[in-house]
């Protein structure tokens, strides 16, 4: 029988070590692993926002009847705003084909499905290194997945000229994620300068830029960090954005989340969205509702967005204050290395600089989790458990040093 010849799959690189963290019987054990914002209680927290808003949504008594293919118009209407910027020009956004998916990662997988289908495109490429579920997206939809080099020789900043060099090399029709912002899993975003020549040698190559818009509003503010997606928009360029609105609206399990594609003109945009409906009805029939009308409840009601905005920007402020406290803990211990690395990164994720070795000294001395790659989500760190964790990565640090001068 065929069933009992299928190989076990490998474990997910980040949601494998949450399996191991839950079995871990320490009861000091902190994961630094998974890409979720905790509160200094070690919460993920609920927006008063959206207790707000639900609690209206329940008291409507909604009937949970299906959504539309493509999500409501009203979510639609809700998101293009945010993530590009308010439509005052009606062209703009006629020629945006927006529909709400189950996630992010729907939505790129969408996007990927799309473009194999009706773009032509059969390579992808991707940062190097970028969030690893990336690759598994892109390929799951037939696409060779490549990549360009994003990281300087000393893992400290975005190297730009081998970026440029290796989309220069790229054939036309490949498409490009580029993250639009708190790029995963470095922390390092491209400098605002940089994107003039990425999106020149994009339309030189003829390239199809796709960006992962996934932590808006936890880097630079709500409106900063929407800057590069906007910028793409005034360029003239078609391309197409995967947005998160899980994590902004701390709505994980809900899976909200959008696709827009930005094409030529309202009528591209109009056959865009008709294939875009095909597909999704092939996949999961039509989104959920219930996330999605929260969000579509706060982003339409003046007094609710005002306060989700306020809620966002104090979760920004707290993970800059998280930063600035683990970069001061480690000097602290005397370690021959400058931490100010860790406040210049942006979003929830840092790369620390420990190696897979190092990583893995964490997790087995210490019960701290993260990934190899040396990833780690600064999120999750609070005013309890800090200490412990500079503590634990100072001594892997010293580990790391000793063994290199060795």
């Amino acid at each position: 029988m065929f069933l009992s010849t299928i190989p076990m799959a490998a474990r997910d690189p980040i949601l494998g070590l949450n399996e191991q963290f839950s079995q871990d019987p320490r009861n000091d054990k902190v994961n630094l692993a998974v890409g979720v914002y905790y509160d200094d209680s070690g919460k993920i927290p609920l927006l008063d926002c959206i207790a707000e808003a639900e609690a209206s949504l329940v008291a409507s008594r909604l009937a949970r009847g299906y959504q539309p293919i493509d999500g409501p118009t009203a979510f639609q209407d809700a998101v293009l705003p945010v993530v590009f910027g308010p439509m005052g020009n009606l062209s703009d956004a006629r020629r945006i084909a927006t529909v709400q998916t189950v996630g992010g990662t729907s939505a790129l997988r969408l996007a990927a499905d799309f473009l194999r289908q009706w773009g032509g495109a059969d390579h992808a490429m991707v940062s190097d290194p970028t969030w690893d579920n990336h690759r598994g997206v892109l390929g799951g939809a037939g696409l060779y997945v490549g990549t360009y080099r994003y990281l300087s020789a000393g893992a400290k900043t975005p190297d730009l000229d081998g970026m440029i060099a290796d989309l220069s090399s790229a054939a036309p029709g490949t498409v490009v994620v580029l993250h639009a912002c708190c790029h995963n899993p470095t922390g390092y975003d491209l400098p605002a300068e940089a994107w003039s020549a990425v999106m020149e040698t994009i339309a030189r190559r003829q390239l199809i830029p796709l960006l992962d818009n996934a932590y808006q509003g936890f880097g630079d503010g709500l409106e900063d960090d929407a800057s590069v997606v906007r910028t793409f928009l005034s360029s003239g360029l078609p391309f197409l954005v995967a947005t998160s609105l899980s994590k902004n609206f701390s709505l994980y399990g809900e899976r909200v989340g959008a696709l827009s594609v930005v094409c030529p003109d309202t009528e591209a945009a109009a056959r865009v969205r008709s294939q875009l409906k095909g597909l999704i009805r092939t996949n999961y029939s039509n989104p959920p509702s219930h996330g999605g009308r929260l969000v579509t409840t706060v982003l339409s009601t003046p007094a609710l967005r005002e306060h989700w905005q306020a809620e966002l920007e104090s979760i920004r402020l707290r993970i800059l204050r998280v930063r600035q406290h683990l970069a001061t803990a480690l000097q602290s211990y005397g370690i021959d290395k400058d931490f100010s690395f860790i406040t210049r990164q942006k979003g929830m994720f840092s790369y620390s600089g420990l190696d897979a070795v190092q990583m893995r000294r964490l997790r087995e001395d210490h019960g701290i989790y993260g990934v190899d790659t040396g990833r780690i989500c600064v999120a999750a760190l609070n005013s309890r458990n800090l200490e412990q964790i500079a503590k634990a990565m100072a001594c892997a640090f010293q580990a790391q040093a000793a063994a290199l001068s060795s």
